[in-house]
């Protein structure tokens, strides 16, 4: 039906006759001259419909917004002064012969060009959403992130293997989707929330190179970068270190920005431990282009009257920082008072704060309500540890190490974006020596901060029974901009090393067996040292789009209550089908008064 795409149509086609199709993206007529704007995946091309072909012409007199033509016609430049530079196709223009209506349409439920749209609309109409030019970009962007990375992978010897859908509910943090089964009365699969195991598995039966684009699922609560579906770059291979796996996959990101992006990502990626990371940025993802860090002072406050801080510098469990804002004493009380409120969704109990009005004044150039409770040679040395001068301002976070570093760490990326002071484009860093174990305060047991297949150094492999809470893994995150691109590690390989940290994580003999015996039989037959990583690609490509979240780069994205307003689903199923299922749904309880 067509020759050419409409935003492919350029001068090197003038005089040439083109066939093409699209949507009516917008008509004008000018004095007797109809003009169209046709769009299709590729762009807009002008179309010109004269008078003087009367059939035709009273045809286009009649098209409207979002119909579907097919147009044959000739394409000419445009006369000078005409032409749009934003467009391919914007020194050429097609004068139609031939007009062929496809299909008509209703006047659409928002314009395309409307940027005040709502999110729920544009859900709801996902399929107009996607014809707008930045939703279209974003999926081509994707299919060409997708096609890189599997050229990359398939060029360093990956074989790409896809993995069951259908699987066994295992614990591993999140919530599964349950999926019941028909022909095992009262049993359930579950939904995978990620390959681990299988590719795993995949490791022990010899195929020594692993990767899939696959989709994930877990029910859990949603925020701008999750979903209950999501798409992951899963990676495993055998007989390569930590450090080669990182060599592989941060070459892999170069050539990726390189190819997509035409950015050159510098190499090789600094590396953080995740000690350092959490005691200068409060969080295991910094972002490395705000140039703000959080400063230990506990040491300065220890001995002060100030209980506020004197009791959590003297606290081994908790610790004191600050955090240095240049020209910072610019901010108002009202601007100070709501990042108090900030810091409160972290924990905080409040935020103390100095502002340095003369830095060469002593205690008389400071501003602050716990002035008054810290002596002289604390505030010297505080200047002097955080090298602040006039006209800045320091934050203070005295509790729990883990409330500190939230609240600190999110009001550094605050402050960062409020004063406007990110610096470059691109800050990679690779995240390493993870502790292999956190423990959870309320459930009062061990929690394995990656996930229960984390191999832990190799020096550390005696602390698993002497001191497990010191045991660091060897784990590894991929940052980019604070944001955690893909995480990985070496795996545990040796059957009776897995059973130990099950066990750490208060997994009995029995559990273990029930919900990994698979696993662990297959660690005793041969199994190599094998490691891996998963990216997750809807965040990738949202970072390399610019969109605010994931559901900006999916074509049909659920909404945060994790529904879908084009289909209405979830939505009832009817009795028939639960009765085959033998699955009785209970009425919810009404709500008390």
């Amino acid at each position: 039906m067509r020759t050419h795409y409409c935003g492919l149509v350029n001068e090197s086609l003038t005089d040439q006759v083109v066939e093409v199709c699209g949507w009516v993206h917008r008509r004008r007529d000018h004095g007797g001259v109809i003009f169209i704007d046709l769009r299709d995946r590729e762009g807009l091309l002008q179309v010109v419909f004269n008078p003087d072909q009367a059939e035709m012409f009273a045809q286009a007199e009649r098209i409207r917004s979002e119909y579907v033509l097919a147009v044959k016609g000739k394409v000419r430049s445009r006369l000078e002064g005409k032409e749009n530079p934003d467009l391919a196709s914007g020194k050429i223009e097609v004068i139609a012969q031939e007009l062929t209506i496809l299909n008509r349409a209703e006047t659409p439920p928002f314009q395309l060009d409307d940027d005040d749209v709502s999110e729920e609309h544009r859900l709801r109409y996902r399929y107009i959403d996607l014809r707008t030019f930045g939703m279209t970009e974003r999926l081509k962007t994707r299919a060409k992130i997708s096609k890189a990375i599997r050229d990359y992978l398939d060029s360093d010897g990956y074989l790409e293997v896809e993995t069951p859908m259908l699987t066994k509910a295992t614990p591993e943090g999140a919530r599964d989707y349950l999926v019941p089964s028909r022909t095992h009365h009262g049993q359930f699969f579950a939904l995978p929330q990620s390959p681990q195991l299988f590719k795993q598995l995949l490791m022990v039966s010899g195929l020594d190179r692993y990767y899939q684009i696959v989709r994930c699922f877990r029910d859990e609560d949603l925020r701008a970068d999750r979903q209950p579906e999501f798409t992951q770059l899963d990676i495993e291979t055998s007989f390569l270190n930590e450090e080669q796996i990182m060599f592989s996959m941060e070459t892999m990101m170069r050539q990726l920005f390189k190819t997509i992006l035409d950015v050159d990502l510098a190499g090789p990626f600094p590396q953080m431990t995740y000690a350092e990371a959490m005691d200068r940025f409060g969080s295991d993802k910094p972002d490395l282009r705000i140039p703000l860090e959080l400063l230990e002072v506990s040491d300065l406050m220890e001995s002060v009257d100030f209980k506020v801080f004197s009791g959590p510098a003297k606290d081994p469990k908790c610790r004191v920082a600050a955090l240095h804002v240049p020209k910072g004493s610019a901010l108002s009380r009202k601007q100070i008072d709501a990042y108090t409120k900030f810091v409160a969704i972290y924990g905080a109990k409040g935020l103390a704060y100095i502002k340095v009005n003369d830095a060469s004044n002593g205690r008389e150039g400071l501003q602050s309500p716990i002035v008054k409770n810290l002596p002289d040679d604390v505030l010297d040395e505080l200047l002097k540890r955080t090298k602040a001068e006039s006209g800045d301002l320091i934050f203070f976070g005295a509790d729990k190490t883990k409330i500190v570093n939230e609240a600190l760490g999110a009001l550094r990326i605050k402050v960062g974006e409020d004063l406007g002071l990110i610096e470059g484009d691109w800050r990679p860093l690779w995240v390493i020596d993870f502790p292999m174990f956190e423990y959870d305060e309320k459930a009062k047991r061990l929690n394995a901060l990656h996930h229960p297949f984390t191999a832990p150094k190799d020096e550390h492999l005696d602390l698993l029974e002497s001191d497990p809470e010191k045991c660091n893994s060897r784990a590894y995150d991929m940052i980019l901009n604070g944001t955690e691109l893909g995480g990985g590690s070496i795996r545990i390989h040796k059957q009776n090393v897995q059973k130990k940290v099950l066990k750490l994580l208060g997994i009995s003999d029995e559990e273990a067996e029930d919900k990994f015996g698979f696993l662990l039989n297959a660690l005793s037959y041969g199994c190599p040292p094998h490691g891996g990583i998963a990216f997750g690609l809807d965040r990738l490509v949202m970072l390399m789009t610019g969109a605010n979240s994931i559901r900006e780069v999916m074509a049909f994205p659920k909404t945060q209550s994790a529904s879908c307003l084009l289909t209405q689903a979830p939505s009832e199923v009817s009795a028939e089908q639960l009765k085959e299922l033998n699955i009785k749904v209970r009425q919810k309880p009404k709500e008390t008064e």
